[in-house]
C-alpha cells in the first residue's frame, strides 16, 4: 500500500511551489487532481526553460505535474463552480497559491472551504504573507532570493550579490507547505480535525538561513563579510571554499589549516593554527591554497587528500555527474514521456526511500481537461 493511498488532493496551483507540493503528496501515493482554466489550463503550461516543449507543454510544467489528473473548470461559471466544490465535499487537501483575496472571489478561501468540509487540510503559497505592506508584491523566485538576503551571501568579496542558479524560494516553500500538509493530515487521523497551512516565499527563504540569520540575530547584529576568494560560507574560515587547479576545480571543505599544508607540501600553511586564527587569517590562507592548487591537477588533489580522510570534493558539471558510477547506482531517473511520443521526457524520481523502496514513478503529467469525463463519472458531477 502506498503512504497516502485513498488521500485526494486538489491542485489549484500554477507555476512551481504549489504544484511541487502536490507533486510530492502524489509520490507519496496520493492522488492529485489538478484544477485548471479550460483552454489555457495551469499558465505553466507555456512558460518554458529555453524554449523545451514535449507534446504541446512545457517541460518543466510535466516535471512538476507528473502522475496527476487534470479537471479543466471555468471557476467564474457557476456550473463549473458548482462541480468543484461537490469534489472540495469529498476531498482530503487543497492547495491554492494565487495572490490574497483572490479563492475569496470565488467563494473557495478556507473559512467557505471548511464549511463544506470540516475535514480537509488547506493550503496556501504566497509570496509575502498575508499581512503587512509586501502583501501585493509579486512573489516570485529572484526576488524572493534577493529580499530575503540569499543573494547578499553569495559571491566573492568582489563580486556584487549572486543569486543562486536555480527557483531555490519556489521548491523550498512547495517543501514546508507539504511537510505542514502532513502534519494536519496525521492529526486528523487522530482528532477529525482539518486545518489551514499558510508559508511564503520570504519566510521559507529566511528559515533557509536559519543557521547564518541566526548568528546575526545573535552577534550584535554584524554583517558577515564573504571572502575574497573561493567564498563558500560567510561564516567559516579557511580552507572551506573551492579552488581552480590546474585542470578543473576542487572543494575544500572541513579541517585543520596546517594539516592541510603537511599534506599539500605548502610550509607557508603551518604557522596557521586553531579555528580562530583560520576565520581571521582566512583571506589570507585561502590565497597561499589557491596558489598551490594551480600546481596539479584535480585528480592529484582528491586522491591525496581523500586517501589521508581530509575532506574534499571534485567539482561535477552535470554531464560529468550523470556519467559517475555513485549516480548510476542511485537509479534516479524516470522516463515520464506522454502517450505517443517517441522521445523520452526525463526528470529525477522523488528522493524519499521507505523501507528501501523508492517513492514515486514514471507517470505521465496529465493533457489539460484529460480526466473530466472520468472524474465526472465517478463523483457523480
Amino acid at each position: 500500500m502506498k503512504l497516502l493511498e485513498g488521500i485526494t488532493v486538489l491542485d489549484f496551483c500554477q507555476f512551481l511551489s504549489g504544484p511541487s507540493a502536490a507533486m510530492r503528496l502524489g509520490d507519496l501515493g496520493a492522488r492529485v487532481i489538478k484544477i485548471e482554466r479550460p483552454g489555457v489550463g495551469d499558465a505553466g503550461r507555456q512558460l518554458t526553460l529555453q524554449n523545451l516543449m514535449a507534446d504541446g507543454d512545457a517541460v518543466n510544467f510535466q516535471i512538476i505535474n507528473r502522475g496527476k489528473q487534470s479537471y479543466a473548470a471555468n471557476l467564474k461559471d457557476p456550473a463549473d463552480l458548482e462541480r468543484v466544490k461537490k469534489l472540495v465535499a469529498k476531498a482530503d487537501v487543497m492547495i491554492s497559491n494565487f495572490r490574497p483575496g483572490i479563492m475569496a472571489r470565488m467563494g473557495l478561501d478556507y473559512e467557505s472551504v471548511k464549511a463544506i468540509n470540516p475535514g480537509i487540510v488547506y493550503g496556501t503559497v504566497t509570496g509575502y504573507g498575508t499581512k503587512g505592506p509586501w502583501v501585493e508584491k509579486p512573489g516570485q523566485d529572484l526576488l524572493a532570493q534577493s529580499m530575503s538576503g540569499v543573494a547578499f551571501l553569495n559571491g566573492n568579496a568582489s563580486d556584487p550579490p549572486v543569486a543562486l542558479g536555480l527557483s531555490l524560494a519556489d521548491s523550498i516553500t512547495g517543501t514546508h507547505l507539504a511537510q505542514g500538509l502532513l502534519a494536519c493530515l496525521v492529526r486528523r487521523t487522530k482528532t477529525g480535525l482539518g486545518g489551514q497551512v499558510e508559508v511564503s516565499l520570504l519566510e521559507s527563504m529566511l528559515d533557509l538561513q536559519f543557521e547564518q540569520f541566526s548568528y546575526y540575530l545573535n552577534n550584535d547584529r554584524k554583517l558577515p563579510e564573504r571572502s575574497t576568494i573561493g567564498n563558500a560560507n560567510d561564516y567559516l574560515g579557511a580552507p572551506y571554499g573551492i579552488y581552480r587547479t590546474k585542470d578543473s576545480y576542487i572543494a575544500i571543505s572541513m579541517g585543520a589549516v596546517s594539516t592541510l599544508g603537511e599534506l599539500i607540501g605548502e610550509p607557508e600553511l603551518l604557522q596557521y593554527h586553531g579555528a580562530e586564527v583560520a576565520m581571521e587569517k582566512r583571506d589570507e590562507i585561502k590565497a597561499i591554497i589557491a596558489r598551490k592548487m594551480l600546481t596539479e591537477t584535480t585528480d592529484h588533489w582528491v586522491e591525496l587528500l581523500e586517501g589521508a580522510k581530509y575532506w574534499c570534493g571534485r567539482l561535477y558539471n552535470w554531464k560529468e555527474m550523470v556519467n559517475t558510477d555513485f549516480f548510476t547506482s542511485l537509479n534516479m531517473l524516470t522516463d515520464i514521456r506522454r502517450d505517443g511520443e517517441d522521445k523520452p521526457l526525463w526528470t529525477t524520481k522523488c528522493p524519499i526511500r521507505v523501507n528501501n523502496q523508492q517513492m514515486g514513478g514514471g507517470v505521465p503529467a496529465p493533457r489539460l481537461g484529460a480526466d473530466n469525463d472520468s472524474i465526472n463519472r465517478e463523483f457523480g458531477l
